[in-house]
Order: structure tokens, then C-alpha cells, then sequence
């Protein structure tokens, strides 16, 4: 599996800012964790997506850039089209949502800029939102999200026709969305890829998969090896696997364990928090801040949409989730077309991380997702692929 960390992290929407970006944070990441060469998922905003795709000479600017700084793209994060280190970011981020023309347009350019920026023979993905934001969301939104997907499939095939490389959309469940599990979004896909399906109707399942975040795997609650089993079974692939860690809170009723969690809570990001009831039902609340005034029973374990840095143990009483990290990726790595899975690190919440914790600075901030990348390599990965030590030769 191909891994990368993912530069939303990084605040940059325009492309010099994205070739500063490249040279002050991943070149140093890649230069501080021992490698030759390094994987990034870049992370392009719809108005630089945009630019890219209207100029061959600023894609050359930045393939330029990405060989000078030992740097490979598969993939890219198309879920944020703009503003993703605003303030207050909160339910912007799922907007347009897929009834929009302009998010199709946004996907489409992300698709075109990639495929001229891999790798010889090397295939790519594009994340994005799981439709949208559930609220007010309607059948008439569901029939337009279905044609743009389907449009989306199929201009895919004719860039693989045309160019001969492989772009494939990743479809990223996440809580609080239409489409908010695993679940959901096996069933949604699974009931539009039918062949009988007309044209205008049909999702491609061969270049339309599933992003799997394993920190919102988490907060769902999801075994992962079942859910990688629901998603095969159904004739869809794990195109790419979002490396995260979730907050869990084993008992939220003790008074020491609300403290330490509360110093989670942030205006910038939703922090969906869910709840295991004894029964085995979730219960969800869409923000941290909501659960922590009652708004779950608070008798059963917690597990909070908050991205931890992978190496980073969370003060007890709180806990990661890298044990379903580890089992999500050992579960794709064994599933048909697993190895083709993209495997990227995305921890963008670095900067409402708490104060003891937060990097004080750009080098703080490359040690840290360097360390990250030491981590999955040492953890999720079983052989050299992508991560190259310098001086070792790649497989």
C-alpha cells in the first residue's frame, strides 16, 4: 500500500502557497524521517484544483517542485473545497455538496490534475464528502447526487481512455453525514452500480469506491474487518484508507475523564462524539461541546471525531483508536485490490491540538508528522513500498 500524509494539514490555498508549503513542511517531514522519497496526498482547494487543470505550465511548476523535494502525489483530498483552516470551519466543509454543479467541476479538475502529476504507471484517487450534510437533505438531492456521480464515472473512464492512467473517487463516509457509515455507503453505491442501471444512473464500481478514515470507523463503533467485508461483498473496493486515530473516552461519567476530554473541544472543527449504549445501539451527538452539556446518556464508552497524531498516546483516562487503525489496514491489505489502496496519514487537527501538546511552531509541527510516518510505517505497513530509506533502494 502507497503511504502519504495528507497536506490539509497545511493552511495553503493558492499555489505559491503550495509550493512554500512543500518546501518549509513536506521536504523537511521527508528529510526528518530518514527517506528518499516521500508520498504526499495533496490537498488542492477548488479555486487552485481549477487553476492547475486551465495551465500546463503551472503543473510543471509544481512536478518541478515535488521531484526537487523528493515528493510523489497518488492521491489527493478533494473533500474541502476551500476555507479548511478558517476560524470556524464547522459544516462548511461539506459544502457544495454533490446536488452541485460546482462540486462535480471541483472533482472532475482534482481527477485531471492528478492524472498528469503521477508517477509512470502508477494509478491515483481523489477523496471526497459522503454527499453531503444529512440535514434537509431530500430525495430530488439524492436523484442529483446520483446523475453527477454517474456523469463523474463516466468521464473518469474516458480520462483512462484517453490518458491510459487510472483515476479512481473514493467516497468518504463520515458521522453526521447522508451518508454517515460504512453501511450507508456500501448500501447507496451498491443499489446505483447495477448494470441494468441507465446510463445517467449507473456509478461505475470500478472507478467509484469508498475512503475508509479509520478514525470515523471508529466513532461509528464499525468492526473493521466486517466493514472491509461489506464493502467487498458488495462489489466495491477500499480505493484509499484515511490513516486517523479517534478520542475514546471509556468512562465518560468520571469526573476526571470529562476534564481531560473537554481540552479537546474546538470552534474550528465539528467533533461528532458517539456513544455505545449496553444494548449495542450508538447514539450521537454532532459536536463534542453538545455531549459534554448531557447531550449523550454518558453511561457507555465515547469515541470522538478527533484526528490524534498516530505516535501520540493521549493522557489517561483518555485513549486512541489505533487498534482499529491497525485492524482496518490489516483487513484492506487482505482484500481483493487491497494492495492497490491508497494508505494516507491525516491528522489535520495539529492546530487545536491541546496546549502541551500543540506545536509550537513549523519545526515542531515536521517532527511531529514525521514521527507519524515513522509510526505507520513501523505499524501498518508489512514491507518497504513507498517509505524509502535513504540510501535503500525501492522495491
Amino acid at each position: 500500500m502507497h503511504l502519504s500524509y495528507c497536506t490539509n494539514v497545511h493552511p495553503a490555498e493558492d499555489l505559491d502557497g503550495v509550493l512554500d508549503q512543500l518546501a518549509r513542511s513536506a521536504g523537511p517531514v521527508r528529510r526528518a524521517a530518514g527517506l528518499d522519497r516521500l508520498g504526499i496526498g495533496l490537498w488542492l482547494p477548488a479555486r487552485l484544483a481549477h487553476r492547475l487543470d486551465a495551465s500546463a505550465a503551472d503543473r510543471d511548476r509544481l512536478r518541478v517542485a515535488l521531484h526537487e523535494h523528493g515528493l510523489e502525489v497518488r492521491t489527493l483530498n478533494a473533500f474541502p473545497a476551500g476555507g479548511f483552516h478558517a476560524d470556524v470551519v464547522g459544516r462548511a466543509v461539506y459544502s457544495p455538496d454533490w446536488t452541485r454543479p460546482e462540486r462535480l467541476a471541483y472533482t472532475l479538475a482534482c481527477a485531471r490534475v492528478l492524472a498528469d502529476l503521477l508517477p509512470t504507471g502508477a494509478g491515483g484517487s481523489v477523496s471526497t464528502l459522503p454527499l453531503g450534510w444529512r440535514t434537509g437533505w431530500t430525495a430530488s438531492d439524492d436523484e442529483a447526487a446520483t446523475r453527477a456521480l454517474a456523469t463523474l464515472s463516466a468521464e473518469l473512464r474516458a480520462l483512462a481512455e484517453r490518458s491510459g492512467v487510472v483515476v479512481r473517487l473514493a467516497v468518504e463516509p463520515e458521522p453526521g453525514c447522508v451518508l454517515d457509515t460504512v453501511d450507508d455507503v456500501v448500501g447507496w453505491l451498491g443499489a446505483r452500480t447495477g448494470a441494468d442501471r441507465p446510463a445517467t444512473a449507473r456509478i461505475d464500481p470500478a472507478l467509484v469506491g469508498v475512503c475508509l478514515d479509520t478514525c470515523h470507523l471508529a466513532v461509528s463503533f464499525a468492526d473493521p474487518a466486517a466493514a472491509v467485508r461489506r464493502i467487498t461483498g458488495a462489489g466495491l473496493r477500499v480505493v484509499k484508507v484515511q490513516a486517523s486515530a479517534a478520542l475514546h473516552v471509556a468512562d465518560p461519567a468520571a469526573p476526571a475523564a470529562r476534564d481531560a476530554v473537554r481540552r479537546f473541544a474546538e470552534p474550528r472543527y465539528l467533533h461528532q462524539t458517539r456513544e455505545l449504549g449496553a444494548d449495542g445501539r450508538v447514539h450521537g451527538v454532532d459536536d463534542l461541546t453538545e455531549a459534554l452539556a448531557g447531550g449523550l446518556p454518558g453511561r457507555g464508552p465515547w469515541r470522538v471525531h478527533f484526528h490524534v497524531p498516530l505516535h501520540h498516546d493521549p493522557a489517561p483516562p483518555l485513549t486512541a483508536t489505533t487498534d482499529v487503525l491497525r485492524d482496518a489496514v490489516a483487513a484492506v491489505a487482505a482484500a481483493p485490490h487491497g494492495e492497490e489502496a491508497h494508505l494516507d496519514v491525516e491528522t489535520y487537527t495539529w492546530s487545536v491540538l491541546p496546549p502541551d501538546v500543540l506545536p509550537s511552531g513549523t519545526d515542531e509541527l515536521v517532527a511531529g508528522i514525521a514521527a507519524e510516518l515513522r509510526w505507520a510505517a513501523d505499524h501498518l505497513t508489512a514491507r518497504d513500498t513507498v517509505l524509502t530509506p535513504a540510501g535503500r533502494s525501492t522495491p
